[in-house]
């Protein structure tokens, strides 16, 4: 198993982590930077992934700093499955066109 850390390293925010094992990759979680102007500038940077290797994601809660970047994720072509609790889908489903990354490429 391989684990590489994308976010929320050396900060609290954007989170982003990128899991390797048996055959598969998939991501857990995928939020937003916040904080000074130039962490949030991050938000507009290019995933450090290929968008078409990712098999799925896991979603561990809806805070924006978990979540925030899932727009842009679709936006740059992702359409494989999102899991998480229907609770954290709920939130989600009124958090995630609010968040500025929703309309960054």
């Amino acid at each position: 198993m391989k684990v590489s850390f994308l976010g929320a390293a050396k900060t609290v925010t954007g989170s982003n982590h990128l899991v390797e094992a048996a055959g598969k990759k998939f991501l857990v979680d995928c939020g937003m930077y916040q904080g000074k102007i130039t962490e949030e500038y991050d938000n507009s940077d290019s995933f450090a992934f290929d968008i078409n290797e990712i098999d799925f994601m896991l979603l561990t809660h809806a805070h924006i700093d978990h979540s925030g970047r899932i727009p842009k994720l679709y936006n740059e072509g992702y359409r494989n499955p999102v899991y998480a609790t229907k609770a954290t889908c709920d939130l989600c489903s009124i958090m995630l066109p609010d968040s500025r990354a929703y309309s960054r490429n």
